[in-house]
């Protein structure tokens, strides 16, 4: 697909400012959206939107379809009266910086319960057509979530591979009798994917209006413990138990000398293919109503992937597996049209994986940080870019701008300052304005860049079990200020959106 030239910025809805505690799909993300209309931008890029389990992490979800939760408006739901205004009278003094998920979870689940008490009780106006109407559209995937969840809180959290035998193995019978015993959580779970799938279809419907076009992500594996994989065992590579033969992973590097071990079943690509990648067409599918673009995540992995026994500690004594390639990616053309995906072609690229990116005329992703430490010939320095990538500063599993300068050798800095023709006083801006100066047809910045923060807003450190994805923006932070000097910016650089204007 051919993309417009145009400016963005990185930023998931968590991040977003409000009362409380975790950004969500309320007024905050409208007046967002008008921000970013007003500062002609065109792009708005989010992580993957799935419920979070252990570690809050957004690539881990409990399903490649469903939403979060924790991301429903508590405000929507007040004003449709599903929620009473005492029952919000009450709400914690959660920190403004970060969101305190052990504090925020359980809060918010609370209030979520009563808004579906209230829905069965007495649904207002024509939403329990409209609630049947969307449990009928989206029964795919959303009845085997529903009783995934319910029975994992049956369950008190355990993974489904510790559940009895009949249940962990969908005896039918088994599956039956827990559809029927666990009816009032499964009803409850549908519930609220129906608020977030109406919340979110509002949004869309909002950056439509300003010419906003949402990039989300897709990430080539899904956890084990979701109810895609217990759902579908067929299509993972499990032993009797459910447990992985074998895991994905990255093998050893300049940057970590046992490899990365992710954990993440692998897929059974032979029988994906004999289905007619189904499965895959369905979730890329169902991605594409909610968001305009795709960033594939972990595109090496369709040319070819590292499998890792499934009892390794670490990611060393794995090999290389040949992924699907072009077959894969000419059914999901043939199936959903021309292909919106950015192909996050990062880490260590080989020949095939740069021939199966141009077969299909994929924008790979150009990350500016990673461009001075090797010299003039750097293939991240702009003036190698070719037009058809994307640019960032950095990404979500980067420093910020200021702080990768603050941790980087003097070498580095001294190759910066010189390239850039800058002193180092504004390494934020002066990264974001080499970004929307190149010829890539997309330029994106993660939000804590233009808001030249350091290290302390970075939003995940891989390899870190815990202690990611919390960081919010102040309240104050979207200034008239900031907005004329983003739209300076995407007017200088022939990457302004005049819709939101």
């Amino acid at each position: 697909m051919k993309f417009e030239r145009s400016g963005g910025i990185l930023l998931h809805p968590t991040s977003l400012p409000g009362r409380f505690g975790i950004g969500d799909l309320g007024p905050g993300v409208h007046e967002w959206l008008d921000f970013l209309g007003k500062s002609g931008c065109g792009l708005w890029q989010i992580l993957p939107l799935g419920p979070t389990g252990y570690g809050d992490s957004p690539y881990q979800c409990f399903s490649a379809f469903a939403g979060n939760p924790l991301l429903i408006s508590l405000e929507a739901l007040l004003s449709e009266g599903l929620l009473k205004p005492e029952e919000l009278e009450n709400t914690p003094a959660f920190p403004d910086e970060r969101v305190d998920f052990g504090a925020v979870i359980p809060w918010k689940l609370n209030l979520l319960e009563r808004a579906y008490l209230h829905f069965e009780q007495a649904p207002p106006t024509g939403l329990e057509q409209e609630f049947q109407r969307f449990r009928q559209a989206q029964a795919g995937w959303l009845e085997d979530y529903a009783l995934f969840m319910a029975l994992k809180g049956a369950h008190r959290g355990a993974p489904w591979t510790a559940w009895e035998a009949p249940l962990r193995d969908r005896h039918e019978v088994a599956l039956a009798e827990a559809r029927r015993r666990y009816a009032p959580e499964i009803q409850r779970q549908i519930f609220l994917q129906f608020c977030f799938f109406r919340q979110w279809g509002a949004l869309k419907a909002h950056a439509v209006q300003l010419g906003i076009k949402i990039i989300g992500d897709i990430p080539i594996f899904v956890a084990h413990d979701s109810a895609d994989v217990w759902a579908h065992r067929e299509l993972f590579d499990l032993n009797e138990g459910g447990m992985p033969n074998a895991v994905a992973g990255v093998p050893p590097d300049y940057f970590s000398p046992t490899g990365q071990l992710w954990g993440n079943p692998l897929y059974r690509w032979k029988t994906h293919k004999a289905s007619g990648y189904t499965w895959w067409i369905e979730r890329i599918g169902a991605t594409l109503k909610l968001v305009d673009i795709v960033r594939l995540d972990h595109f090496r992995g369709f040319a070819g992937y590292w499998r890792v026994p499934g009892r390794a500690k670490t990611a060393e004594k794995g090999r290389w597996v040949r992924g699907p390639g072009k077959d894969f990616f000419r059914a999901v053309r043939r199936s959903l049209g021309e292909l919106p995906i950015i192909a996050e072609d990062l880490g260590v690229i080989t020949p095939d994986v740069v021939e199966l990116r141009e077969a299909f005329r994929l924008p790979g992703m150009k990350v500016l940080q990673f461009a001075f430490a090797g010299g003039p010939n750097d293939p991240f320095l702009p003036h190698h870019y070719p037009k058809n990538c994307v640019v960032y500063t950095g990404t979500h599993d980067n420093d910020t701008a200021r702080g990768w300068y603050e941790r980087v050798p003097e070498a580095e800095r001294d190759f910066y300052r010189r390239y850039l023709d800058r002193d180092g006083s504004q390494v934020a801006w002066d990264m974001i304005r080499a970004c929307w100066a190149s010829v890539a047809v997309f330029a994106l910045a993660p939000m804590q860049d233009f808001l030249n923060l350091g290290n302390e807003a970075r939003m995940n450190y891989p390899g870190n079990p815990s202690g990611n994805w919390s960081w919010r923006m102040l309240p104050q932070a979207l200034n008239d200020e900031l907005k004329q000097r983003i739209r300076e910016l995407n007017f200088l650089y022939s990457r302004e959106n005049r819709a939101g204007l």
